[in-house]
């Protein structure tokens, strides 16, 4: 996966990335920090990367989407965890 810095501010964030549903996984995560004020992805036409934007309050943009990031990943190892288990029986 590819991700280009748009724009970065301690309180917004700009990204493009190459996956529309990474874009939406993390916008819809993003929405559970309290600190966060907008967190939305557009793309201007269908065969365009869409871009994800995060605007927050009280703490860095870069921090929370790190944070976002790293509690996907967890979620992902234990969803894979269950599905190995679950095929094992």
């Amino acid at each position: 996966m590819e991700v280009k810095l748009i724009k970065y501010k301690k309180n917004e964030l700009e990204i493009e990335l190459d996956n529309l549903t990474m874009a939406e996984l993390l916008r819809s995560m993003l929405w559970k920090d309290k600190a966060t004020e907008v967190a939305a992805w557009s793309r201007k036409h269908p065969t365009k990367n869409p871009r994800l934007v995060l605007k927050t309050s009280g703490k860095d943009s870069k921090k929370i989407l790190a944070d976002t990031i790293a509690k996907i990943q967890k979620i992902n190892s234990e969803l894979a965890r269950e599905f190995k288990k679950a095929f094992r029986k």
